[in-house]
């Protein structure tokens, strides 16, 4: 059941994005500009991106915005399954 508070968060795969590229927080923050605590505030979803932030990340990993940022939790991998007939 979600929490109270998530209502309110913006969900990312910011993580997974510097996982599959070997991308440091730190290499990100500094291609960002920003500290490398607050990408992990942001991984972590204690942060919600400006917008410029938001664009800048999604133009360093070079995908579209709504492929990082969320309203709703993305599912998990493997969640979705489909089932051979």
């Amino acid at each position: 059941m979600p929490k109270e508070n998530d209502k309110e968060r913006v969900h990312n795969r910011i993580a997974v994005l510097r996982a599959e590229r070997g991308v440091s927080r730190r290499d990100l923050a500094q291609a960002l500009g920003v500290h490398y605590q607050t990408v992990g505030y942001l991984e972590r979803g204690e942060y919600s991106p400006s917008l410029h932030l938001a664009l800048n990340i999604a133009a360093y990993f070079e995908v579209p915005v709504e492929v990082i940022f969320a309203l709703e939790p993305f599912p998990r991998l493997g969640a979705t399954r489909t089932e051979r007939p």
